[in-house]
């Protein structure tokens, strides 16, 4: 069976690396859709997984895992590289949505990566101001 390919946002793909209440059904939708990312995903899950180490909830074993995950999960997805369209749009979004900058270039990325044909597309993400702002961009929204 041919996995579909659909955008995560980073805090869908969190939870593959750490442990977290989502994890279960981050890897159940990882088993249907194949990962399509924004290029500064890698960047931002390596961030949430060193914060997590200094707040404490993962020890240096568990970090050390975790970046091995990360690692062994960014090997099988499909990225969606920056440029100035992509910038742009993300500019664009800010002013249509109540998006961080992060997130808008992750809605842009993932409205490239379908060329702006949201319809029927699913957008995975455990963020619920994204969530909101990908559904009114006509994605189908998958919430961790």
């Amino acid at each position: 069976m041919t996995k579909a390919a659909s955008f995560w946002d980073a805090s869908a793909l969190v939870p593959l690396c750490v442990h977290e209440t989502t994890s279960r059904d981050a890897h159940a939708q990882l088993r249907v859709f194949l990962p399509v990312v924004w290029w500064g995903t890698l960047v931002e899950i390596h961030s949430a997984i060193r914060r997590a180490h200094l707040l404490g909830k993962l020890n240096d074993q568990e970090k050390v895992k975790a970046l091995s995950r990360l690692e062994l999960l960014s090997s099988g997805w499909r990225e969606v590289l920056p440029g100035d369209a992509l910038r742009d749009l993300a500019r664009q979004l800010l002013d249509a949505h109540d998006l961080r900058a992060a997130d808008s270039l992750q809605l842009a990325a993932a409205l490239v990566w379908c060329q702006h044909r949201s319809a029927k597309r699913n957008f995975l993400t455990a963020d619920r101001r994204l969530s909101e702002s990908a559904r009114a961009q006509g994605f189908s929204v998958v919430e961790l």
